[in-house]
């Protein structure tokens, strides 16, 4: 493979995920413009990833791969099937297939595309949008430690990157890839309850998003356990321990590990159909 800023990368689909990714790459030197290109049915998705990455877009799947070393699949789940029929005849081992597909296995792309294609998958999520993003990897069989740095890589420049067996993508989906929403869910609840208290909803809503922005970055800048950062806030008989108290009460920490309970377990339902 060429060298990282040179790396000739393909998107098949050009939808919020992989447009977000390509100008995350692009932003970051990881490559340049010039060498990324993306296929999708959509006029309106492949002008977006044009406007804003400044990629070349196409309708031809073939030859995004033709053009690629390497090759991200960023379409829907139900439209895999059709899409991995259509590139097995040009999936060679020179060239690594990145999925963004949720749930699909990596033992069904290599079917798909072939017994000696390299292969990683890939759980994103969501605030990747926004350069935020969460994401975690797991190598098929035939890809290299070469292959795991380089998408470590490319995924790090909309966010952190953690390689993981396949066996937790799961759970993962669970915590990150569903989790979003339920920071959005206790953003919003925050937001209501400083205007229950009089606050005018913008002041409560930016006031709720900038603690829950700050609680995260202290939680991954200082290395801190949460508990011991939760202590430190809570003083003795303040108000943030009379807090605390109430939503131990309203089961607020068993309703959040229950949700990703649920979020798991659905993931595998999927991912078997």
């Amino acid at each position: 493979m060429t060298s990282t800023s040179n790396v000739q990368i393909g998107f098949i689909g050009a939808g919020r995920m992989a447009t977000a990714l390509a100008c995350g790459l692009v932003d970051a030197g990881f490559t340049t413009a010039k060498c990324i290109i993306a296929s999708d049915v959509s006029v309106e998705a492949r002008q977006q990833f044009s406007n804003d990455c400044g990629g070349s877009v196409t309708t031809d799947n073939i030859e995004v791969v033709r053009q690629s070393e390497v090759v991200i699949l960023a379409v829907k789940p139900q439209q895999l099937p059709d899409v991995l029929g259509e590139l097995r005849l040009h999936a060679s081992d020179e060239k690594l297939f990145v999925s963004i597909a949720a749930g699909v296995p990596i033992r069904t792309l290599q079917a798909g595309l072939g017994d000696s294609t390299r292969l990683i998958r890939v759980m994103p999520n969501s605030p990747c949008l926004v350069r935020a993003g969460a994401s975690a990897f797991a190598c098929g069989k035939n890809a290299s430690k070469t292959d795991a740095e380089l998408v470590g890589a490319l995924l790090s420049t909309v966010g952190i990157a953690i390689p993981v067996p396949e066996s937790y993508l799961d759970a993962v989906t669970g915590l990150s890839g569903s989790g979003p929403a339920y920071g959005f869910q206790m953003i919003e609840a925050l937001s209501d309850g400083g205007v229950k208290m009089g606050l005018p909803r913008e002041v409560a809503t930016k006031l709720a998003a900038q603690t829950m922005l700050g609680a995260a970055r202290m939680v991954l800048e200082t290395g801190q356990h949460p508990g011991a950062l939760k202590d430190a806030v809570a003083s003795p008989g303040g108000t943030t321990i009379a807090g605390l108290h109430v939503m131990e009460q309203s089961g607020v920490r068993a309703g959040l590990i229950d949700a990703i309970e649920a979020a798991t377990l659905r993931s595998i339902e999927l991912g078997k159909s």
